[in-house]
């Protein structure tokens, strides 16, 4: 992981661990306070977010790792499997918690104590919440360039951003949601409101952490890196004198930022094996200038027809393993 980018992603994760760690502990106070449902829903979802930040934190730090012999290609995956981690545990202790406490409150009403406390400690949370999510959606905007936010996401190698991102929107409609639980429960008498908001709040962050898990997911299972890099490693080799053809090129992201990649090519019979080491050498120097994120490069010396065999024989083992 460059320095810029890990540096970027620490920033959002500390402003993101400090506004939820500040905003956990009032709100716990709140509802011992108030006895608000979906006050202690809240706390319940700021506290796991502030133990998910501790996670991608640790996560980074394992995953700046530098290569070894157990792990040639380094530890960039270890922040996959920690923004996993975060995934369920948005799910099952934040959204299970908040629809526990929403149909007991729903069942077994009780009047809220000292709305007006709550009304204050969820003003203040939206600033803490609105500052955290300033922070993680201005590094995602500086990152996503013209893409549209959905697909951005798709795109991203880098979980730790769009994880924050998604958690503090969460956390800010959960905040309206609670607000208006509070504010049907104390001006209209409606004493289950204020459960129902907990269980709208436990509704938003499974479908939150349902997301986030399927986007860490695809990244897990080895996802090939960005078309753009593919491009690019083409583009190194394009135009070496002795290739004959670049008959086509794999990658694997193994990190936010660490690619691994093959490239197929068909080489000159004249060339000797120290002109093809050359040769490999020189595409490997302009390929570091323009694509950093590619740590290893193979290249296989072979024909366009058996690259085009490769392929088919792959494409029916496929077709077998999933039949």
């Amino acid at each position: 992981m460059t320095s810029g980018h890990a540096n970027s992603s620490r920033l959002v994760v500390y402003a993101a661990l400090l506004g939820n760690l500040a905003v956990a502990v009032v709100k716990f106070i709140a509802a011992a306070v108030t006895g608000s449902s979906a006050m202690l829903s809240e706390g319940v979802h700021s506290l796991v977010d502030t133990g998910n930040e501790v996670l991608l934190l640790f996560g980074m730090r394992r995953a700046a790792r530098p290569a070894d012999e157990s792990h040639p290609f380094g530890y960039g995956r270890e922040v996959y499997f920690w923004s996993f981690i975060v995934a369920l545990l948005v799910f099952a202790l934040g959204a299970g918690v908040s629809l526990y406490e929403g149909v007991q409150h729903i069942l077994k009403p009780e009047p809220i104590q000292r709305p007006m406390v709550n009304y204050v400690v969820l003003l203040a949370a939206m600033a803490f919440e609105g500052a955290s999510w300033w922070v993680a959606w201005r590094e995602f905007k500086r990152v996503r360039g013209e893409v549209d936010t959905l697909q951005a996401v798709r795109d991203s190698k880098d979980p730790t951003t769009f994880v924050v991102l998604f958690e503090d929107s969460a956390a800010l409609v959960g905040l309206l949601m609670a607000l208006a639980g509070v504010a049907a429960s104390h001006l209209l008498g409606l004493q289950q409101a204020d459960g129902v908001a907990s269980v709208l709040i436990g509704l938003v962050l499974a479908a939150t952490a349902y997301f986030l898990a399927v986007e860490t997911k695809g990244l897990l299972m080895v996802e090939p890196a960005l078309p753009r890099v593919r491009r690019l490693i083409m583009d190194a080799a394009q135009g070496e004198p002795g290739i004959r053809a670049i008959n086509g090129v794999i990658t694997s992201q193994q990190g936010p930022h660490t690619v691994v990649a093959g490239m197929s090519v068909e080489f000159d019979d004249a060339m000797t094996a120290v002109e093809i080491e050359r040769c490999i050498e020189r595409i490997e120097a302009k390929l570091w200038q323009t694509a950093p994120d590619v740590v290893s490069l193979f290249v296989k010396p072979q024909t366009p027809q058996a690259w085009a065999e490769r392929l088919r024989r792959r494409r029916e083992r496929h077709v077998e393993g999933a039949g």
